[in-house]
């Protein structure tokens, strides 16, 4: 009956952290699509709003717009939140062991955040790739009102590639003209250059994320590898979030004890002699740790995500392992993932994910209480 109980509690944790983190996902969710799309629309001469943004995706897509990928950052943040306070947990456990007050020191709390972020990055890579894109399309597609130039058949090495995908046949065509001039006795001229990878979008050039955008799409395309595009500005990000995170919040959670345990009489030998701090406190602390962490790993959340909407397939990435391609960048970019090229646009976007992280954290620590407390009252 014990044991029972134990697995029980252990649901009703499970039950209520992932039903926080879902409320803390869907009520901070439109200011990531603006984030996202201000990362990835911007250039050297052309600097996105946030108005902008999202004036672009309501005349798109409509208000829904905002919201989509939102179900594949929901099952990511799931996996990647409880496997980053998880790891935490587990940490702090060896940290703690053994000291009568019970207490994690503000570096010892950077470290293991550090370590916790990583773990994070590695589980919700693949949900994050999928969610950028789809985000992307929401402001990008093409209203049905509008002819399509593009034929619905498809030749037998694009629907292995690309199910439903032909290029775009006017530039194909001009392709075509212009090879016809030579001495060629080719029956079907276009049906050949169709046969050649490079010629997916008629032009030389990799189809737009809107065309690859589905799972399968983009392992077929792009390969397995592709889920996890941008891993090492990931890892940075993440591994940087949890650091900031866990220390800051660290920090305020005993000076909140600190004040809570002023005029206590007799004055308290522990931590757990003062007690319980209020949820409201405790979940804004989040949220502006939350706000802290966004700031301090911003620039490498541009680099994933301006990553992630580059469409490479696999022939192109085995060229370049063959060829040995060489990373641009300084030392520092190339271990981080940040290319020469998003220098001066490292910090586009930084407000709306500040905003959004600091409402996700309080939302998510706030629901979780709250939904704990409503299980066990039941």
């Amino acid at each position: 009956m014990e044991k029972f109980l134990e697995n029980h509690m252990y649901t009703t944790h499970a039950v209520a952290a992932a039903a926080s983190v879902t409320l803390g996902t869907a009520i901070s969710y439109p200011f990531d699509t603006i984030k996202t799309l201000i990362q990835v629309s911007s250039g050297p001469s052309k600097r996105v709003t946030s108005y902008q943004a999202l004036e672009v995706v309501r005349a798109v897509s409509g208000t829904s717009g905002l919201y989509s990928g939102f179900h594949w950052l929901a099952l990511g943040r799931i996996s990647g939140l409880g496997a980053r306070f998880g790891v935490y947990e587990l940490l702090t456990a060896f940290c703690k062991d053994g000291r009568d007050d019970n207490y994690v020191y503000v570096n010892e709390a950077l470290l293991i955040g550090l370590a916790a972020g990583a773990t994070e990055s590695l589980l919700s890579s693949p949900f994050e790739i999928i969610k950028v894109r789809a985000q992307v399309t929401s402001a990008s597609r093409v209203p049905s009102s509008k002819p399509s130039t593009r034929k619905t058949a498809a030749s037998p090495f694009f629907q292995r590639l690309l199910r439903g995908y032909s290029p775009n046949k006017n530039i194909l065509n001009d392709y075509v003209g212009l090879l016809s001039t030579l001495n060629s006795k080719h029956p079907n001229m276009a049906g050949a250059l169709e046969e050649y990878p490079w010629m997916l979008s008629g032009s030389g050039k990799p189809p737009s994320v809107c065309d690859v955008k589905r799972p399968l799409d983009i392992v077929s395309l792009e390969g397995w590898g592709a889920l996890w595009r941008g891993f090492r500005s990931g890892v940075a990000r993440d591994s940087f979030f949890g650091g900031i995170f866990f220390s800051t919040w660290q920090f305020l959670h005993e000076s909140l004890l600190d004040w809570k345990a002023v005029g206590m009489n007799p004055p308290p030998r522990s931590n757990e002699e003062v007690g319980p701090l209020d949820p409201l406190a405790v979940s804004i602390a989040a949220g502006f740790s939350g706000v802290v962490a966004a700031a301090g790993s911003h620039c490498f959340d541009t680099a994933k995500s301006r990553s992630q909407c580059t469409v490479i397939p696999k022939y192109v990435a085995m060229e370049r392992r063959f060829l040995k391609w060489r990373i641009p960048g300084k030392r520092f970019e190339r271990y981080t993932g940040i290319h020469p090229a998003d220098r001066n646009l490292l910090f586009n976007g930084i407000w709306p994910r500040m905003a959004r992280s600091g409402i996700a954290s309080f939302f998510i620590v706030g629901g979780y209480f709250m939904f704990m407390d409503q299980i066990v009252s039941n």
